[in-house]
């Protein structure tokens, strides 16, 4: 008998010897999770940078495309109108010729001649107005004509211009947006592989917590204590449940409340209670935990079943829940800390309770 005891006690023994390591090796790996959590937020900033200068990129292309579109609609508009110019310029040029040629076969710029058939000095002098005359409308409209076309391709020749200038402009915008996708894919991809060490450090504390749990009640055991003694529970209020974090600073979001601006428009399944990092978190009720750990959405949380269908849930605390999945807890008793693990905007507690899987507002038991 007197072995059998010595031999209980070098387990024991070495058991605490082993848990004094992990201790050290727990504290290491929160460090390092909290390294991770801090680089994990840093690349999810730089992320959401990017995506908004992806965004704010091709929203520029969207506005140039359509400025391009509208100045090409401009050039072929002064094409047309450079043709049309030109045309006229044809025919008036066409139509001077042939009123020079006419006069010359016909005579009628001999000016002798003209002074010889003339009736009198006034008739000489009336024709040969009539001829200066034509010949200085025919020029003034030539060269009308000759600066209207001027003016038209000078007008076309700037808006070419001004459309290839967007053309480059486009084309530079474009080469940036292909940069930033390509760094937001990296940065999604560093992100992707900062969740994977993450998941594989937390489930690292968490065996390490369960390593030393089960040394403190072996501890406990030689020293003939119990491991599941609760002390001093928290219990205010008069309905059935207790308020789960009395210590809150505020109430930040309600039941049923749809929260703008965090792109979730569903009916909020349960009360926010913002707090500082650590406020205590107390059993609601009496009951059995079922869940006691991690989540990606919950971060770390604590699921407690009450009976008879009723159920609460407590999210986003800030380490791992202070109780294990199977253990009895009692009406006040504290369970964990608020933090801001998991999809979360800041400390506080996600408090949720649940009949029958259904979630129900949980001022009705408070």
């Amino acid at each position: 008998m007197i072995k059998g005891r010595k031999l209980i006690s070098i387990v024991l023994t070495g058991i605490l010897a082993v848990g004094f390591v992990m201790n050290a090796g727990a504290t290491n790996l929160k460090d390092k999770k909290d390294t991770l959590e801090d680089q994990r937020n840093q690349a999810e900033q730089e992320k959401d940078s990017l995506a908004a200068k992806v965004r704010e990129l091709s929203a520029s292309m969207k506005q140039i495309e359509g400025r391009l579109s509208t100045k090409k609609t401009e050039i072929e508009e002064a094409e047309q109108e450079l043709l049309m110019a030109k045309i006229e310029e044809s025919e008036q040029y066409a139509s001077m010729k042939l009123r020079i040629q006419y006069m010359y076969e016909n005579g009628n710029v001999d000016f002798i001649q003209i002074f010889l058939e003339s009736e009198s000095v006034a008739d000489f002098l009336n024709k040969a107005e009539y001829i200066t005359k034509l010949s200085e409308y025919d020029r003034n409209k030539l060269d009308e004509y000759q600066l209207a076309v001027k003016s038209v391709e000078e007008k076309e020749e700037a808006l070419q211009a001004e459309y290839e200038e967007l053309e480059e402009l486009q084309t530079s915008l474009s080469t940036q947006r292909a940069q930033a996708e390509t760094l937001l894919a990296q940065k999604s991809a560093e992100l992707d592989d900062l969740d994977d060490e993450l998941s594989d450090v937390r489930a690292q504390i968490a065996r390490a917590e369960a390593v030393e749990k089960k040394r403190q009640e072996a501890n406990n055991a030689q020293n003939g204590g119990s491991s599941t003694t609760v002390q001093n529970p928290v219990v205010s209020g008069n309905g059935y449940f207790t308020h789960p974090c009395p210590g809150m600073s505020y109430q930040s979001s309600y039941f049923g409340e749809v929260r703008q601006g965090i792109g979730d428009t569903r009916p909020h399944k349960g009360h926010d209670y913002a707090a500082p990092a650590g406020t205590p978190i107390y059993a609601a009720a009496a009951g059995t935990v079922m869940i006691a750990g991690y989540s990606y959405s919950a971060g770390y949380w604590v699921v407690i079943n009450h009976g008879n269908g009723l159920v609460t849930k407590y999210m986003h605390m800030y380490q791992s829940p202070l109780v294990s999945a199977g253990d009895t807890v009692v009406k006040g008793q504290h369970i964990g800390g608020v933090g801001t693990t998991g999809q979360s905007t800041g400390n506080h507690l996600h408090f949720q309770v649940e009949v029958d899987g259904v979630a129900v507002n949980p001022s009705i038991y408070m």
